[in-house]
């Protein structure tokens, strides 16, 4: 008998992957219908309704559940919900289309599932831009400010606004897992093929570190003290499109392993990797991890400095503050279960001589080499040299030989409080 989380939603895993001869049979099928080119973003949204990452979601959203998630964080039925799952087409797609049919959906020539159609809703500038509002903003600058910047420094929200004219909703029946299982064999895990490893080894308190960039001494450290009071850690690394600027999948996951083989007790440590595109939502974002990672069977997510932030939009600890905000459904199953790690900001001290936080140092900033991902990636683009104690060698190495063979470099902003300021 598992003594995992169950699933969020109350319904066990529900997962919208065909197999065997329902897989084939629709496959067939999906080769006559219209076919419909969606997003990297909508793919992985996909892939995660096909193996339960997004259970007890079924299809993408109609426009009351859209409204409902941005507005309170629930669904229409109730349940806890962060971020809104839609899936968009142009207004020549809307009106080829009618609500009743069923199409495919195609990402770069495969056909990824099919959707019959229950609602085709318009998203015009102002839907957008209030999407943005409730999801991205966060507690921030005021809306004037947030307008002023976003637009061309937040990812999150250029991804919203470029969005085409119009959503629709449905169930989906999903064909494929795209590139991952064969991409990241043995990283990349389902919901139930990771629960069936942390069962093996009897886990029951489990934490997860969420991870987009390099392995640094920092995230090393957050996944040693959730080493010290849960039965595991799953290292969960985000195998999906990031924006440009950051490092790929299979860069990290060498990162990773190389940590896991040096510096950890492999039997307290699991790497596993989602097939999800980061929204770059911060704290809402942050919400959804722990949404997701529940169905994965991970009941504690660590959040530390600015979880899943970008540039100065969020304040350094507003991930952690979300998890007390949010909207608590009557009903068990409907709750959100996974509940934060919460870890104070983290780096290493010269004068302690080792890793320590904002609670047990009592030491100046003078004294403290300040780590962050974003940093990192910064100083190996310039060819800056990393201080000491920043990161692994071994890591650094594999790092800077993946920065060698780059003939582009991107601009790499950086946040004012990751940079060294303010502590």
């Amino acid at each position: 008998m598992s003594k995992l989380v169950p699933p969020h939603g109350g319904k066990g895993l529900v997962c919208c992957l065909l197999e065997g001869s329902a897989l084939e049979a629709e496959k067939k099928k999906a080769a006559g219908l219209k076919q419909i080119e969606i997003s990297s973003r909508a793919k992985g949204d996909l892939i995660m309704m096909g193996i339960g990452g997004f259970s007890p979601l079924s299809g993408f959203m109609k426009k009351a559940d859209w409204k409902s998630v941005c507005e309170k964080m629930l669904l229409t039925c109730g349940c806890f919900w962060p971020v809104p799952v839609t899936l968009d087409i142009s207004a020549a797609d809307a009106k080829s289309v009618k609500v009743g049919d069923e199409v495919a959906l195609v990402r770069n020539g495969e056909i990824m599932a099919t959707m019959k159609l229950e609602e085709i809703y318009e998203m015009t500038e102002a839907d957008k831009k209030w999407e943005c509002e409730l999801v991205f903003k966060g507690e921030g600058p005021d809306s004037q400010k947030f307008w002023e910047v976003a637009p061309n420094d937040h990812p999150g929200v250029k991804m919203v606004l470029a969005q085409k004219e119009y959503n629709i909703a449905g169930p989906v029946k999903v064909l494929s897992q795209g590139e991952f299982p064969t991409k990241f064999p043995g990283v990349y895990m389902t919901p139930a093929q990771l629960r069936t490893k942390m069962d093996e080894r009897n886990w029951q308190k489990v934490a997860a570190l969420q991870l987009r960039n390099p392995m640094h001494r920092s995230h090393e450290y957050l996944a040693k003290i959730a080493v010290e009071v849960c039965d595991g850690v799953v290292i969960h690394s985000l195998v999906g499109s990031l924006k440009p600027g950051d490092i790929p999948a299979e860069v990290r996951v060498r990162c990773i392993d190389t940590l896991v083989e040096k510096y950890f007790v492999k039997d307290n440590i699991i790497q596993a990797g989602y097939p999800l595109d980061m929204r770059y939502a911060g704290p809402r974002e942050a919400l959804l991890h722990a949404t997701f990672r529940q169905n994965y069977g991970i009941n504690n997510l660590i959040v530390g400095r600015d979880h899943a932030g970008v540039g100065d939009f969020y304040g350094m600890f507003e991930a952690q503050e979300i998890f007390r905000k949010m909207p608590v459904p009557a009903e068990d199953g409907k709750r959100l279960l996974c509940q934060p790690l919460n870890i104070d900001w983290t780096f290493y001290c010269k004068k302690c001589d080792g890793m320590a936080s904002m609670r047990t140092c009592p030491h100046g900033k003078e004294d403290r080499v300040i780590l962050s991902g974003t940093k990192l990636r910064k100083m190996l683009s310039e060819g800056a040299e990393v201080p000491d104690h920043f990161g692994r060698d071994e890591v650094l190495a594999i790092l800077r030989e993946y920065y060698s063979g780059l003939t582009e470099k991107v601009e790499i902003k950086m946040q004012s409080a990751a940079a060294g300021k303010g502590m």
